[in-house]
């Protein structure tokens, strides 16, 4: 039986991407020319970015954003720094499909330009690595790849294709029809739902808790499960703590949310975890960011997991009752089968105890006109500041615990993204994929000096390409978070300690200005809400620097003392 037709590689892939609904693909010259070229005739967007590892931060940014798939690529010189740059998209669980070209076969052993066997790189950040060494393997593999980027617990993919830039695939002829699986568009792909006696033994453990805590974590995002997690928390009236990455999956002001846990926290969320007697995690590996460094969950506290992975279940804490699905899914499934409501007087007074406790002790700190302007401030104009249908990037670092813990998203349409991984610098470049994803949403950006500085040449892809994010710097001239330690290292000893965190004072408005963006330099803490509302309105690339106090160091992490 014959192929029903014959395309060359490039026009498949370009039009297997399109069928995908990629609209943006994101890489460093040169690959896959002919591909770029067959993309441009179907409306595919090909954004060249100055380094391999902010186009995959922006692959990232985009694939959350979107809740779908991204597309990044290099040549074969650049794998190793893209596969670098996926880092944080395979611990946020971010379904990024990688390609990069790679030397024929015969060129191998042989000191060949550029040779450098790219599979090992790949192996530690994706669930799928492979190479398309003939043209037949394309349409199995690149299906394939879809498929594994999108299901289950989503994540990176790679294809090593053949060819240095990936030409050989693409000039060949591929007998096969232009494959359209709507299905792996989206993220999740499936949604399973768990055991039926599991769901009822997780109630009964719920409805006998008398202190019992919810904590969300990035798979709660994922699943988009915040609505019915709100539900059955009012249900139970149980208090609801988040990780950082699970900001704005419950509104801030909500008389249940407890705000993020673990180490980038509120000391409230901390302390309420740590008295709970029945925890809830939903999404959420239960590691040592989420937990305090395992903390904060004593030995007789009974613990349910939610999570779409089975080896994930009891990883770090032995399971009372374990709940195999989708997120959403599953909170749904246990709120219909909790028959009563129960109100927990006692435990839900002492958690809003907590949480009020925690707003009368930081509000000083929100409201201060200290010059340099403090963080806290900063945050706080932030959120007044964010549309409803917002998306805030923020970086990792003390970005990450000042906008977790102190940036409140209080309406529906918000939604929060940040560098799970670890990845500083990755905010500048993810805001730019989150904003080719979303174009009809505004999308600020989040980060340090320190962070911006690591991707600061992605500001002339911005006004190349006209991306009209807002990045919002808290410059406080070096590396804040590194502060204490460095402090802590040197003790009563004299020295040049600075030397270790501290930068020059390079006005980094100016520079935004002359890379083709707008820039806008704040020192007053009364200016940050009209500068923010001005630069959302411009419709163009942004920069806002707000001079901040680098001696305002964020809280560190509360810790229960058990024996």
């Amino acid at each position: 039986m014959s192929n029903p037709f014959k395309i060359t590689g490039a026009q498949f892939l370009a039009e297997t991407l399109k069928a995908y609904g990629i609209t943006h693909v994101f890489y460093v010259e040169a690959i896959l020319r002919r591909t770029l070229i067959a993309m441009e005739k179907l409306g595919i967007k090909r954004v060249v970015t100055h380094g391999e590892k902010a186009a995959a931060y922006m692959a990232d940014g985009y694939a959350r954003a979107k809740r779908g798939p991204a597309v990044c690529m290099a040549q074969s010189v650049g794998a190793g720094n893209l596969a670098a740059g996926l880092q944080d998209a395979f611990l946020s669980h971010s379904p990024v499909l990688a390609i990069t070209g790679q030397k024929q076969p015969v060129a191998r052993y042989r000191n060949a330009y550029q040779e450098v066997f790219h599979h090992p790189y790949y192996v530690p950040v994706t669930k799928y690595n492979v190479e398309v060494n003939v043209p037949e393997q394309m349409p199995c593999l690149l299906r394939q790849a879809f498929r594994e980027a999108t299901t289950g617990a989503p994540g990176p993919v790679h294809l090593d294709v053949y060819g240095i830039l990936g030409d050989e695939i693409e000039q060949a002829h591929i007998a096969s029809n232009v494959f359209d699986e709507p299905l792996f568009r989206r993220y999740p792909a499936f949604r399973p739902a768990p055991d039926p006696e599991h769901i009822e033994k997780a109630a009964e453990l719920l409805q006998a808790a008398e202190r019992p805590v919810i904590i969300a974590g990035n798979g709660a995002a994922i699943s988009d499960a915040g609505k019915e997690i709100q539900i059955l928390a009012e249900r139970l009236a149980i208090p609801i703590a988040t990780s950082v990455s699970g900001n704005g999956l419950i509104p801030a002001n909500h008389s249940l949310n407890l705000g993020p846990v673990g180490t980038y926290s509120r000391w409230c969320a901390n302390q309420c975890v740590a008295e709970a007697d029945v925890i809830l995690f939903v999404g959420s590996g239960a590691g040592d960011q989420i937990t305090n460094n395992w903390t904060l969950v004593g030995p007789a506290t009974k613990v349910i997991q939610i999570d779409i992975d089975p080896v994930e279940m009891g990883r770090n804490y032995s399971n009372d009752c374990s709940l195999l699905g989708d997120a959403k899914v599953a909170i749904d499934q246990l709120t219909q089968a909790t028959e009563t409501r129960k109100e927990h007087t006692d435990w839900s007074r002492r958690a809003r105890h907590l949480v009020q406790t925690w707003r009368e002790e930081v509000e000083p700190l929100l409201l201060s006109d200290d010059l340099p302007i403090r963080p806290e401030r900063l945050c706080r104009e932030i959120s007044l500041s964010l549309p409803e249908d917002s998306i805030l990037v923020s970086c990792t670092g003390n970005s990450a615990i000042w906008s977790g813990t102190m940036i409140e998203l209080n309406k529906p349409n918000q939604r929060y993204i940040r560098a799970a991984g670890g990845s500083l610098g990755w905010a500048l470049p993810a805001s730019l994929g989150a904003k080719c994803a979303c174009p009809d949403k505004p999308v600020i950006c989040f980060t340090g000096d320190g962070g911006f500085y690591y991707h600061l040449a992605e500001l002339e892809t911005a006004a190349r390409w006209g991306i009209p994010t807002v990045v919002v710097v808290n410059n406080n001239g070096g590396y804040g978070q590194c502060l204490r330690g460095i402090r802590n290292a040197y003790g009563d000893m004299d020295g040049h300690k600075e030397d270790l965190y501290s930068f020059n004072d390079v006005n980094l408005a100016a520079l935004a200005r002359e890379m083709g963006c707008e820039g806008i330099r704040v020192e007053e803490p009364g200016r940050i809400g009209p500068t923010l509302t001005e630069a959302i309105g411009m419709n163009r690339p942004v920069l806002v620097e707000i001079m901040t106090d680098i001696n305002c160091l964020s809280p560190e992490p509360w810790h229960p003392h058990r024996t």
